[in-house]
């Protein structure tokens, strides 16, 4: 993950979430948290 490879701390490994989505956190070198969440049902339709 790029965000530990710059000096961040997982703080929970991206896992499969029961909405059908993709989510995981991790904190940045100053200590705040950062949710990081994907759903492939809210991309647009191209």
């Amino acid at each position: 993950m790029q965000a530990v490879a710059a000096g961040g701390t997982l703080v929970k490994t991206p896992h499969d979430i029961f909405w059908g989505g993709y989510a995981g956190y991790f904190a940045d070198p100053h200590g705040h948290r950062w949710d990081l969440v994907w759903n492939p049902q809210l991309l647009p339709d191209s």
